[in-house]
């Protein structure tokens, strides 16, 4: 019994060579993953559509997978349990650093923008105007803050807020709790908080989901502009595969009879969105900046370092800062950025054989690449 047993676990396993040795890497299914901005009941919702229009147009089974946190879908792409997912940008460099990915889209938000804000909400009855009042640092108040891996609810107003003030927000307010930012808009809404992190996208999915809890918020702080979110995909990825998945999403939306686009403009509105733009790991440069200032203002005012430590540490990372502003520069001139830019001079001229051509070659440029 032994024997045949070991006899059919060859057997299965010769089955699983000779198919991957056929099939090469061209996978039947798609593991897709998202980042938990919010429940992911709500999520489904709203993503299901997409990834069930992705399955059509590619022939792939494409499965999404939600974690709990932005660290879930960052490890799970390190270990090839997902092969492409939607990341912020900051958890997306993760990504890039450490679980073999490559950004190659760039979200659109529905409006058209390729930009989106930050900022500190309270409730609408509260007392606080502007930043300085929540920054008494008293230990008297109550503050919500994103998911460690999150650039609009961690990084940037570390960054800009904190950071800059010199400030440590476990000693400045009696609690800060980690939460999604449909979590921490309803803390502020009903009044569990005194104050937390959030950004405008999600406001607009707050908006939709519970317009009540919306109207009971307001906006005390704005960041400067961040770059919209990143797709990014494992390097390894088939060519094959990658050809067929950037095909679809730069077509979606944009290219097909009028029906056709109506139904996919009326999905990635439900995401907050519009047709993707082609990206690239470049995206991800403004964000390694603010990291790297974030760093060095850190340093700066760490007292428990001593002189040397301290000139050390500052040397080190003003030359990570400059050579992070000088691939900057190139990727700001490069051909690539350039061939973008057309890209969405055709799509706002509506010439679908243009934009038919330009994705295929922007799609066999991805496929090449590896």
């Amino acid at each position: 019994m032994m024997r045949a047993a070991l006899t059919c676990a060859a057997v299965a396993a010769a089955i699983r060579a000779s198919t991957l040795a056929a099939g090469a890497q061209t996978p039947v299914e798609i593991n897709f993953g998202v980042i938990s901005t919010e429940a992911s009941t709500n999520q489904k919702k709203n993503w299901e559509p997409f990834l069930q229009a992705m399955s059509k147009a590619t022939g792939f089974k494409v499965n999404g997978f939600y974690a709990t946190d932005y660290a879930g879908v960052i490890e799970a792409m390190r270990f090839n349990k997902i092969q492409v997912a939607w990341y912020g940008n900051k958890s997306g460099m993760e990504a890039v650093d450490r679980a073999n990915g490559e950004v190659f889209a760039q979200v659109v938000s529905r409006d058209g923008n390729v930009g989106y804000y930050s900022h500190v909400i309270v409730h609408k009855d509260s007392p606080f105007a502007k930043i300085d009042d929540i920054l008494k640092c008293d230990k008297s108040l109550d503050f919500g803050i994103g998911d460690p891996n999150s650039t609009s609810g961690f990084l940037v107003p570390t960054a800009y807020i904190f950071a800059a003030h010199g400030i440590d927000p476990k000693t400045c307010f009696k609690t800060v709790r980690n939460a999604n930012h449909q979590a921490n808009a309803m803390a502020v809404a009903n009044k569990q908080v005194a104050a937390a992190t959030n950004n405008s996208e999600d406001l607009q999915r707050v908006a939709t989901s519970a317009p009540d809890a919306r109207s009971r918020i307001k906006i005390i702080w704005t960041s400067p502009l961040i770059p919209l979110d990143p797709l990014v995909w494992r390097k390894d990825l088939d060519p094959a595969v990658k050809t067929k998945l950037y095909t679809f999403l730069m077509s979606y939306g944009r290219v097909g009879t009028d029906d056709e686009m109506t139904t996919a403009k009326h999905v990635l509105a439900d995401l907050v969105w519009s047709p993707f733009h082609p990206s690239s790991d470049n995206q991800l440069l403004p964000i390694r900046l603010l990291e790297a200032n974030k760093t060095l203002m850190k340093v700066q005012a760490d007292e428990k370092l001593s002189v040397d430590e301290r000139a050390s540490q500052i040397a080190a990372i003003r030359a990570e800062i400059a050579k992070v502003e000088e691939m900057q520069k190139k990727a700001d001139a490069d051909t690539f950025q350039q061939r973008v830019t057309a890209f969405v001079d055709a799509n706002k001229a509506g010439n679908q054989d243009e934009l038919k051509k330009m994705i295929a070659e922007f799609a066999a440029g991805t496929a090449s690449t590896h």
